[in-house]
């Protein structure tokens, strides 16, 4: 380690928690109120009912609801961004009354249960959540506290969640039920739902929460059997009191069920962090990632931008990796029936990890840490398992590092493994490899160790072979602010950066990294920001590349020179912005390419 010039941050991960956002903030924001104070419990639950959730890794959420009839058109008018959104009066602003109109034309024969079930037997998932009633307030089973439900409002006339829950227990899969606690857009008393009944009579959220939730939670507690989740969501400002006697209740009915942090006021078993963000450092304790397969969580009719199986994998072995379970969405249509493309990707990235499930399932995470620039890395046992996406056309994989000793190296196809040639150059270790990647998605390779725990120094590699990205987050920012920063691109699809902007003059960031072989390499900055730009990157070798360049308003690389790195080892990086407004100038990252 260089003297305390530069050092790689601790691990930090920031749980978003909007109970401190004042009502004012909340209005402008709207979904930014989200997800609640987080709650992380660790060991004393894993034996227990923890178990399903810690070992399974892997989970199916679904978004089916009367949004899902809508497709995201309202009045003829397409609206882009998260359909079960719909409704709110930030996209359509569609009446109570109009809506609740609308689940006369609501007919899914086509749901399937048992089909849908299999589907996430087939996928390598362990449970299914599903919404029971969304912000909407329309329930998906047969509620006797309201009959906005779909028994009741609906020609379909049946309860699909008992057939779903059936099914889940027949494949010997977990069940559980999303519901909105706080905001209910139909019910009067409930977050920015109607202030007054149907007589005219002021309606407050105590008369929402004894007429219509508590009831409603009683029903998906009572009349299903055993469950294993409650995943309540967006508590915002919801007078304490409620939440709490709403967790108590669900502990007393469904004592082996977990509840997610979006309950609220710490009140959950584990966390759930910030919608469609898989964090970049390993995370203590019990949390799970929500993503979706495509842009929307439930059905909008123009969104078909289905994650690939390769990305799907790769989400889940990232998630897995930074020591997290992954809860992946699917939004079945107006008819019940789930996108055909998302079944395929489903079922083929499904294939891979039951040809190699001892890389997701009770695994741990990364003893590095972080993602490296080939893949991912999770663990079981004495051995690491290598999930290599990105495979080197060299013959050569690099891993640095590790100080453990290691025992064998085999490259995995299923239940067969062939041995693989390694040693060590200096802090690296060095695997032979064939040329070609012998997986069509993502290859395993397991090291397996001589010590029972992994040790391994987690400098920032400079590899020979494959593009290294260095996150502005894993350095360190002096004369300059750091900090996560969150936006939307369409309504609703969230996205997240860990940046550096605010300059101050001579403001930097700088990274220690190891470079495993000297030579030249491209560097190319990720950032954002307006008109044209000069950063300045130095290393402590004495190396300087200074570059102007243009910015706009989304992250985009842009190649700033030929970077030289004159001897192998532990080295310094710094960049800084020379000209261009200090305050809109955003740096995300930089890129180090080896040139071949």
């Amino acid at each position: 380690m260089l003297k305390n010039r530069c050092f790689i941050v601790s691990v930090l991960l920031i749980l978003i928690s909007v109970l401190d956002i004042n009502s004012q903030e909340k209005d402008k924001k709207g979904m930014e109120e989200m997800w609640g104070e987080t709650s992380v419990t660790g060991d004393a639950l894993k034996s227990g009912k923890a178990k399903l959730f810690d070992e399974g890794n892997y989970g199916m959420f679904i978004h089916w609801g009367l949004f899902s009839n809508l497709g995201g058109v309202w009045e003829d008018k397409t609206y882009y961004g998260i359909g079960e959104w719909l409704m709110s009066k930030r996209v359509a602003d569609i009446s109570p009354e109009d809506y609740m109109e609308t689940a006369k034309t609501f007919n899914p024969t086509e749901f399937d249960a048992k089909q849908i079930a299999q589907l996430a037997k087939d996928a390598g998932m362990k449970y299914i959540i599903i919404t029971s009633k969304h912000h909407e307030g329309f329930a998906m089973f047969d509620s006797e506290a309201s009959d906005f439900n779909i028994v009741d409002a609906t020609p379909f006339g049946r309860d699909p969640m008992h057939e779903l829950s059936a099914a889940c227990k027949e494949l010997g899969l977990g069940f559980g039920f999303y519901y909105s606690h706080n905001q209910d857009w139909t019910a009067p008393g409930g977050t920015r739902g109607p202030e007054v009944d149907a007589q005219g009579n002021k309606m407050d959220f105590k008369d929402y929460f004894y007429n219509k939730c508590k009831p409603q939670v009683r029903e998906i507690c009572t009349n299903y059997g055993d469950i294993d989740f409650v995943w309540f969501d967006t508590p915002g400002d919801m007078p304490k009191e409620y939440v709490v006697e709403l967790a108590d209740m669900v502990r007393e009915l469904q004592p082996n069920a977990m509840m997610c942090s979006r309950v609220g006021y710490g009140m959950g078993d584990y966390a759930s962090i910030g919608d469609m963000e898989v964090p970049t450092r390993n995370v203590e304790g019990l949390w799970e990632t929500a993503d979706t397969n495509n842009d929307s969580w439930s059905y909008a009719w123009y969104d078909n931008n289905f994650k690939s199986p390769k990305k799907i994998l790769g989400r889940v072995i990232e998630t897995v990796a930074r020591g997290g379970t992954y809860l992946f969405n699917v939004g079945p249509d107006s008819n019940g029936a789930i996108p055909n493309i998302g079944i395929e990707f489903l079922q083929e990235s499904g294939r891979w990890i039951q040809k190699y499930p001892q890389v997701i399932y009770d695994a741990g995470s990364s003893p590095w840490g972080f993602a490296l620039p080939w893949g991912d890395v999770t663990t079981n046992d004495e051995s690491l398992y290598l999930s290599v996406s990105e495979w080197p056309t060299d013959g050569k994989l690099y891993l640095p590092g590790l100080k453990s000793k290691v025992k064998s190296i085999s490259l995995l196809d299923g239940k067969k493994s062939s041995p693989l040639k390694f040693s060590k150059a200096k802090d690296w270790l060095v695997i032979d490899v064939p040329y070609k990647a012998p997986d069509e998605l993502i290859s395993v390779i397991e090291v397996k160790l001589k010590d029972a725990e992994p040790i391994v120094e987690t400098n920032l590699g400079i590899y020979p072979n494959v593009p290294t990205r260095l996150l502005t987050e894993f350095g360190e920012a002096e004369g300059a602010e750091q900090k996560n920063v969150r936006w939307m691109e369409k309504f609703g699809e969230w996205k997240h950066a860990n940046q550096v902007s605010n300059w101050e003059e001579d403001g930097m960031v700088c990274w220690e990294v190891n470079v495993q072989k000297p030579g030249y390499y491209y560097l190319d900055l990720e950032y954002k920001g307006e008109g044209r730009l000069v950063w300045k990157t130095t290393t402590d070798e004495g190396i300087k590349i200074q570059n102007q360049q243009a910015a706009t308003d989304k992250y985009a690389y842009r190649r700033m020179g030929i970077l030289e790195f004159k001897t192998a080892g532990n080295h310094i990086i710094k960049t800084s912005l020379v000209e261009g407004d200090a305050q809109t100038s955003s740096l995300k990252s930089i890129k180090i390419l080896p040139i071949k």
